[in-house]
């Protein structure tokens, strides 16, 4: 396997005197995908925030081997006075690469709309803007933080497959945090279950199916029954 792209230690992160992340080792590899996956509040966001070196108040060390990193939030936050063009070039004054943007405008599905505001989008369009604004800067590492959690089931699904798409032709590598068990098994390469605050990996589940993937492959049950075993055990459900 190649060398590590992430190499994560999380000896210890607290907010306050509340002990979030209590001993995490994460290692992601070139063109891997992984999934973060446990309840609300284990410090999932918290973990991909200090990879994304957003948080960097922790005991620990974090090694990024990848160069740039970008970062897909659980909300497009896209800028409502710029248009889908300027909202992937992130910039009002048209100094960003149009070409660039053209491409990745046409690879996300949304030909057409690249003058439009984002007003005028449904929330699976933003969302695929805000991938496309996260591939903008070329990254070897995408994070997503709960990226299709606010769209339909069948929106989600078509969403998931296209970044699985965008990730092979661009030769990245994905880490993404989701409370959806179906999800983090059909899109990943591995999945680490995470527990209750203290949070730490109690287990990780190794996807061995080549993609396209069937969402109806019998693997993925076992492993959703799997997932779900040691979810109970952690207390989560």
């Amino acid at each position: 396997m190649s060398e590590h792209l992430l190499d994560i230690r999380v000896e210890r992160k607290t907010f306050a005197n509340t002990i979030v992340l209590n001993n995490v080792h994460l290692q992601l590899q070139s063109r891997e995908t992984v999934s973060l996956l446990g309840p609300s509040g284990c410090g999932k966001s918290t973990l991909l925030r200090i990879v994304a070196g957003l948080e960097k108040d922790f005991q620990g060390e974090l090694r990024n081997r990848a160069g740039e990193v970008a970062f897909v939030f659980q909300e497009p936050r896209l800028m409502p006075w710029l248009t889908v063009e300027q909202n992937i070039g992130f910039s009002a004054d048209e100094h960003y690469d149009k070409a660039w943007v053209a491409q990745l405008i046409e690879e996300v599905g949304l030909n057409g709309f690249a003058q439009a505001l984002p007003k005028a989008l449904s929330g699976g369009m933003a969302q695929r803007v805000a991938i496309a604004r996260g591939l903008y800067s070329r990254p070897q590492v995408l994070l997503l933080d709960e990226p299709f959690s606010a769209v339909d089931a069948f929106t989600r699904m078509k969403l998931q497959d296209l970044l699985l798409q965008l990730a092979e032709r661009h030769a990245i590598a994905l880490l993404l945090v989701t409370h959806d068990v179906d999800e983090a098994l059909y899109l990943s390469d591995r999945v680490l279950v995470m527990g209750n605050r203290p949070s730490s990996i109690r287990q990780e589940l190794a996807v061995e199916l080549a993609h396209p993937r069937d969402r109806r492959d019998p693997l993925l049950a076992q492993l959703k029954a799997l997932s779900l075993t040691e979810l109970q055990r952690a207390h989560v459900i």
